[in-house]
């Protein structure tokens, strides 16, 4: 996720944060407290994308709904946050950074307690899909916003802090609703980080800094060079892959536990969430990997051992799961530096953002919410364990679709 900011940081609003001198005029130190702020505001926005996983369980028996269905919500909620995304900059460009933080904020917090009064699976699809589109909006404007802060010779730490928002939410989410499920209901959870993303919007459009200009709209010219790259429809697989391997896995991961090894949902939250602990730091390794040995080498090492571990967590048996588990995320998130310094070999500083813009939409909508949806298909027949081993075996076909990229001599 740090790579994300980075790239897009680049490349967002960078004459306005030189001509500002009350930016420059301001210490790193005296913008902790506003970055940690906004931070906030993207730990309750993932959360809210996220929460459902460990939840999964319940929801399922609560409401009667099969397999396919619970895991049809994560592709409703990936196709409103394709749609936002891409559209996030009319917007801004409307209502400024600093709204479009606050009103994303505010309306992820009603999707959430709208999601949690729902009664049906049609009225769950709506609100899932209803939160994907208020959740979409934040990104730009909230790496804007970041950036707006800080001088720029700061950028790279202040959304290093950005960033930890969602490393920290797939640890915490997992851990937070295993331990509140002893006392509440699903439905209040949800309506608990609902409210307290509401509160943080209205929070933040009270005392928030940062982010008091209009964002532009999207440039559509640059698209059409974008797609006659062959590298670029491969990096769109590969990166749909890539997030099969840590959010697509992620999102069914506890069901799996529950439903085909017979653990305690406590159980499979607690190991979820700890075993994402080692990406807080497997992600910068990456990244100083990736500067050493090039994108391509590690995007290849990275879809062979993670599409093996994967696999392997569909066959093992209950005796070896955790350790599998533990196993398989660590260098998954190891692609994302290689990742994105590929797409900027691939790009031009004018259409890089656009480039990312629609890389990161696509793959969100295959790998979390696509792919998902397909194990939950299986596991209703009866193949749980067969779709996350099919999944792996998607992934492995990055490590040969990998050899097929085509990039500069230095990445």
């Amino acid at each position: 996720m740090f790579k994300i900011g980075k790239q897009i940081l680049n490349h967002v609003e960078t004459g306005r944060v030189g001509k500002d001198n009350h930016i420059k005029s301001e210490t790193f130190s005296t913008q902790l407290s506003p970055l940690l702020l906004i931070a906030s505001i993207f730990l309750l926005n993932f959360t809210g994308r996220i929460i459902g996983s460990p939840l999964l369980p319940t929801i399922e028996r609560d409401l009667g709904f099969s397999h396919g269905d619970a895991g049809s919500l994560f592709l409703f909620l990936s196709i409103g946050y394709f749609i936002s995304l891409l559209g996030s900059g009319h917007i801004s460009a409307r209502i400024t950074h600093r709204k479009t933080i606050a009103v994303s904020a505010i309306a992820v917090g009603t999707a959430l307690s709208l999601i949690s009064f729902s009664k049906s699976l049609f009225a769950m699809r709506f609100y899932v899909f209803l939160l994907g589109i208020a959740a979409g909006i934040y990104l730009p404007s909230g790496i804007t916003t970041v950036t707006s802060l800080v001088n720029p010779k700061n950028w790279g730490k202040a959304v290093a802090i950005h960033e930890l928002a969602p490393n920290l939410s797939f640890i915490l989410t997992p851990l937070l609703a295993g331990t509140l499920l002893h006392w509440f209901i699903w439905r209040n959870i949800l309506f608990f980080v609902g409210m307290g993303s509401i509160i943080m919007g209205i929070v933040f459009s009270q005392f928030g800094k940062g982010g008091n200009f209009l964002g532009e709209a999207p440039n559509f010219s640059s698209i059409k060079k974008i797609l006659k790259i062959p590298a670029f429809w491969i990096l769109i697989v590969l990166f749909s892959l890539a997030i099969t391997s840590t959010l697509g896995i992620y999102n069914m991961l506890p069901l799996y536990l529950v439903t085909e090894h017979g653990v305690s949902q406590d159980w499979a939250n607690s190991l979820v969430g700890t075993s994402r602990i080692s990406t807080l730091g497997m992600a910068f390794l990456g990244g100083l990997a990736t500067d050493r040995f090039g994108s391509k080498k590690i995007m290849i090492s990275v879809f062979f051992v993670t599409g093996i571990f994967t696999l392997l967590i569909g066959i093992v048996s209950t005796r070896w799961i955790a350790a599998l588990v533990f196993l398989q995320p660590v260098l998954a998130v190891c692609f994302y530096p290689a990742g994105f310094a590929a797409l900027s070999t691939i790009s031009t500083p004018g259409n890089r953002n656009m480039a990312i813009s629609l890389t990161i939409p696509v793959a969100f909508v295959l790998g979390g919410g696509f792919v998902p949806a397909l194990i939950g298909i299986m596991a209703d027949k009866g193949y749980f364990s067969l779709g996350i081993s099919f999944a792996g075996a998607l992934i492995i076909t990055g490590f040969f679709l990998s050899f097929f990229l085509k990039l500069s001599d230095n990445s």
